[in-house]
């Protein structure tokens, strides 16, 4: 069984004063069980980043420990840099890396948050998996106005006081999957050109899926800054080369790109550093750092697994993870991946050009759904390990009965998931057995076959979660399904 591990990213409104740069480290590695991994600090930006990981309890943990040395030694009322902010930790999300699930990792959010608020008397706003609100998910939302124009507002935080700390302002803590921090400069010193490249680009204006941008002035040079908030629907490569494209139109060349903080393996596959002129990739790659200190941590790439024939194999042993949630999961990502391939073979051809609009939209739809199920294939299992260990608690400890049953609501999470997307998948395959390519019409039936399966076993999963709950718990779950 992976023993459980938690990546933690806390960013710190400091990337200029070096013994404050140092307090911060010390008090992280300080703790046991804590590993840092990197620190990049920005002196334009007056912004470091660290990523660490740790074990869940070690991670809040080593996270509170250094929030408390920023509170200390970090006074907005005197920051100024090019990133915004509202804290003087400004953020601190969670990431599973091994052994535990988003909803653990949500957990974690909600425990740093209530003793941030408690014994540093800092206001905590819960953002991306772990918000209490539709409206808090995105990060620039929560932090709008940034520290001054929060400081004479009230708020209503998740945790702690209705105002901003005098000097240590806001915090958002939360739990998210990988994200990616990737900067492109352009060879031109016009901020207004990297701002309508990057509003081109950005989600939230109609642009790439899961992409935050901003533009700068950094070192001289306008820069496309964004947050790959998914790197499986879009990758570094893709928005790399859609920054170049639209640059040239404006007659503006790329110099460089770079990451900031590290990167799990899969970003950079098909991607190589010729293609990006990345100047510091080798450097930057999260699973080395993590073998580097935890050898036995992770015996392959993080997020990517083992090879098909080695999960393969992993299903065929004894041991009970990964199961058929799991299963289930793989064959809705199957089912995904053959809807996004039909679809290629539709958009771009004569033949089908009065459908093209709708086939790109099946096709990107289908992109988010195929990454979003190849997470869950590995969120089951982890889940269910959590069952396995709560079951393995002493029988004569109290908490015994609770654990098991908040266990089994969290194992049902992740197939009900699945249940949702096959649906979703499904009425794709449907349609785009009757829209695309009349070449792949098989193709799109056996993406519409897997989905049901995907649909059935994962629904067979949920059900046997919620059998071995107590009355209790399922009525208070009532909604999982």
């Amino acid at each position: 069984m992976t023993a459980p591990l938690v990546e933690c990213v806390p960013n710190f409104s400091e990337g200029r004063d070096p013994a404050t740069i140092d307090a911060l480290r010390a008090a992280i590695t300080a703790v046991p069980g804590a590993q840092l991994l990197d620190v990049q600090s920005d002196t334009a930006h007056n912004r470091s980043v660290f990523t660490f990981v740790a074990p869940p309890a070690a991670a809040v943990a080593a996270a509170f420990a250094a929030m408390r040395v920023a509170q200390q030694r970090i006074d907005l009322t005197k920051h100024a840099g090019e990133h915004p902010r509202m804290g003087a930790t400004d953020v601190v999300p969670f990431v599973p890396v091994a052994g535990v699930t988003m909803e653990e990792c949500v957990q974690l959010a909600r425990q740093l948050g209530e003793r941030v608020a408690k014994e540093l008397q800092i206001p905590v706003f819960l953002y991306a998996k772990a918000a209490s609100r539709v409206e808090r998910e995105r990060l620039p939302d929560i932090r709008k106005g940034e520290f001054e124009g929060l400081r004479g507002r009230t708020l209503e935080p998740d945790f702690g006081p209705p105002r901003v700390h005098p000097t240590a302002g806001a915090t958002a803590i939360g739990a998210r999957p990988f994200l990616v921090a990737f900067n492109v400069y352009l060879d031109t010193q016009e901020i207004a050109v990297a701002k309508e490249i990057a509003k081109q680009i950005r989600t939230s204006s109609g642009g790439l899926p899961g992409v935050q941008a901003s533009g700068f002035i950094v070192d001289g040079l306008a820069q496309v800054s964004m947050n790959l908030l998914d790197i499986d629907i879009t990758s570094p490569a893709v928005v790399f080369n859609a920054i170049k494209a639209r640059a040239e139109k404006q007659g503006v060349g790329v110099q460089y790109s770079e990451i900031v903080g590290l990167i799990p393996e899969r970003a950079l596959v098909g991607a190589a550093e010729s293609l990006l002129r990345l100047s510091n990739a080798g450097d930057h790659i999260l699973e080395t750092k993590i073998r580097a200190v935890l050898p036995a941590a992770i015996p392959s790439a993080v997020g990517a697994g083992p090879s098909l024939d080695g999960w393969i194999e992993e299903l065929a042993g004894g041991a009970p993870t990964p199961g058929g949630g799991s299963a289930a999961a793989l064959a809705g990502t199957l089912a995904a991946a053959l809807v996004a391939m039909v679809a290629r073979l539709t958009v771009g051809k004569k033949a089908y050009a009065a459908v093209d609009a709708q086939a790109r939209a099946i096709l990107a739809e289908a992109e988010q759904l195929r990454g979003e199920l190849r997470r869950l294939v590995d969120e089951d299992a982890a889940a269910y390990e959590g069952v396995s260990r709560a079951y393995k608690i002493p029988k004569d400890d109290a908490g015994r009965a609770q654990a098991i049953d908040e266990a089994l609501l969290a194992a049902a999470r992740p197939p009900a998931d699945v249940v949702k997307r096959g649906r979703r998948l499904l009425a794709l395959a449907q349609t785009i057995e009757q829209i695309g390519n009349k070449n792949a019409v098989s193709d799109a039936r056996v993406a519409g076959m897997l989905a049901r399966t995907a649909i059935d076993g994962a629904t067979e999963n949920v059900n046997a979660n919620l059998a071995a709950a107590s009355d209790q718990a399922r009525a208070k779950e009532s909604g999982v399904g």
